[in-house]
C-alpha cells in the first residue's frame, strides 16, 4: 500500500521540522496581529497578547477597538510524537477559544522558522476559515 508510506514520510518531514524550530518555542509575550476575515476576506491589524497562567493560555486580541479573550492549550513535540496538553514553555502550537460578547470561536497555531505563529481561525457559525499570522514585537 503506497499511500500510507507516503503519508508516513509527509508526517515524520513535518514532524523533524516542527522539533528544529522548538528552540525559539513559547508562545507568551505580544505580538502584531494580521488576519483575514473568515467570510468577507477583508483584512485587519491588532495587537494579541498570551500569557501563561497555569497549564493554560490566556490569549487577549485588540483589534480596531474590540477586545476578544481567549484560553489556550498548548502542543509539543516529544518522542517524535506530536502531543497537546498543558501550557509549556516549549510548545509550538498553541489551540485557542475564544470569546466576545456574543462571538465565540476557536483557532491554532503553529510556530514558524521565523519566530512568527501563523494559523487559522473562526468563530461559530460560519463555515470558513481564515488565516492569522502574529509578528513578535
Amino acid at each position: 500500500m503506497r499511500a500510507p508510506a507516503v503519508i508516513r514520510a509527509a508526517l515524520t518531514a513535518l514532524l523533524l521540522t516542527l522539533a528544529a524550530g522548538q528552540a525559539l518555542a513559547d508562545p507568551t509575550g505580544t505580538f502584531r496581529v494580521v488576519g483575514t476575515n473568515p467570510d468577507s476576506g477583508s483584512t485587519y491589524k491588532g495587537k494579541v497578547t498570551v500569557t501563561r497562567t497555569g497549564d493554560t493560555y490566556k490569549v487577549v486580541w485588540d483589534i480596531a477597538g474590540t477586545r476578544y479573550i481567549g484560553t489556550g492549550l498548548g502542543a509539543i513535540i516529544r518522542d517524535r510524537k506530536f502531543l497537546v496538553g498543558p501550557a509549556e514553555p516549549d510548545d509550538i502550537a498553541i489551540s485557542v477559544g475564544y470569546v466576545s460578547g456574543k462571538t465565540f470561536g476557536m483557532a491554532m497555531y503553529f510556530l514558524q522558522d521565523d519566530g512568527t505563529w501563523e494559523g487559522v481561525w473562526t468563530y461559530g457559525g460560519s463555515r470558513d476559515v481564515a488565516k492569522e499570522t502574529w509578528y513578535p514585537n
